[in-house]
């Protein structure tokens, strides 16, 4: 059980760190206006989306209901578990969100400001907080 468990947090620590970065790539991107500039943030964007964003979020989702079915399916009944597992769907939607502007970024169409990438890159760190306070302190 604690090998998936550090597997699990492994793959957590992978996956929010590309959350947390490809935002910043969009900051980045909608600032660009020269076209070797923008092929490269297009690839960038899709390495960190499809290399490790996705295949962290899958592992992290994998192993993490692993652990709680496997191991812990009363923890179902906690509210705790349910507030946070209410958060993990809410980064699974900010990731398929993520995906969608690297689609539309990559066709050339800037659907923000550099002010509205900068304000979206807050979520992941909001939401990974929350997440890891009630996994640790399990308060309800």
């Amino acid at each position: 059980m604690l090998t998936l468990k550090a597997l699990h947090l492994i793959f957590m620590v992978t996956w929010f760190a590309a959350l947390l970065y490809l935002p910043r790539l969009f900051v980045y991107h909608s600032q660009c206006d020269d076209a070797p500039g923008l092929a490269r943030f297009r690839a960038m964007e899709r390495r960190l989306l499809w290399g490790i964003a996705t295949p962290g979020g899958a592992l992290t989702l994998l192993f993490g209901l692993w652990l709680l079915l496997g191991y812990r399916p009363d923890l179902l009944g906690a509210l705790w578990m349910q507030i946070k597992l209410c958060l993990v769907a809410a980064t699974a939607a900010y990731h398929v969100w993520c995906a969608q502007l690297v689609r539309r970024l990559a066709r050339g169409d800037a659907p923000h400001g550099h002010v509205w990438y900068r304000w979206f890159n807050e979520a992941p760190a909001l939401l990974l907080a929350a997440i890891v306070f009630l996994a640790v302190l399990r308060p309800v």
